[in-house]
């Protein structure tokens, strides 16, 4: 069985500080986990959040047999429920964080010249500004059109890293898409037998060629 290797990204998004603590404290939980499931797991990334050991978002990568299926629990959103380390009278106790994969960007998937990467502003909803520095990335892949936007971290390098492997994410599915369009043509080739215009017929035990 072939070993796989795909990202994991754990992110608190634009959520309040106390999701930058639960992305702290989650990431060693699901570490422990996938480890032993028998996969390797390597710290690629990081977005530091405002206080100690918080983080904003980790990038992690993870190598072994099934690496999509085994950690396929994990992906989506996480709840965790507590009192906020820092404001200890708040009443909400629900906070929630994200966990996404992406295959590895792969150096030889696309050509340097095949891809545009711009930059820009980071916009929140209704227009706002996150942030004032360029940190939001789009790439591009030229031959196709496909596109992919990072803007979650402040960090311009940490949303480059994660939008070129949200393109490779969608070329790999628009490879896949065309592969199931081939199987499906084959199948209703196979489904749409045409009796009555044979181009060669057989006939007989010795199976004797007629035309």
């Amino acid at each position: 069985m072939r070993d796989a290797t795909l990202w994991l990204q754990l992110s608190a998004g634009r959520c309040p500080a106390e999701c930058e603590w639960v992305v702290g404290r989650l990431a060693p939980i699901l570490i422990r986990d996938v480890t032993e499931q028998g996969l390797t797991v390597d710290e690629i990334a990081r977005t530091p959040g405002a206080q100690g050991s918080d983080a904003r978002s980790i990038l992690l990568r993870v190598t072994g047999p099934d690496a999509s299926v085994q950690v396929a629990s994990w992906l989506g959103t996480i709840q965790w429920i507590g009192a906020s380390p820092y404001r200890p009278c708040h009443p909400r106790k629900n906070w929630f964080v994200s966990v996404a994969a992406f295959p590895e960007h792969q150096a030889d998937a696309w050509h340097e010249r095949e891809i545009r990467i711009e930059t820009r502003r980071a916009s929140g909803p209704g227009g706002q500004h996150v942030n004032r520095t360029e940190s939001a990335v789009r790439v591009t892949h030229l031959p196709t059109g496909l596109s992919a936007l990072a803007q979650e971290d402040r960090s311009q390098h940490f949303n480059r890293r994660l939008a070129l492997a949200r393109l490779a994410a969608l070329l790999a599915e628009r490879a896949d898409t065309q592969v199931r369009a081939a199987e499906d043509q084959r199948w209703r080739q196979h489904t749409q037998l045409e009796r009555g215009n044979a181009v060669r017929v057989y006939r007989g035990a010795d199976w004797t060629r007629e035309r």
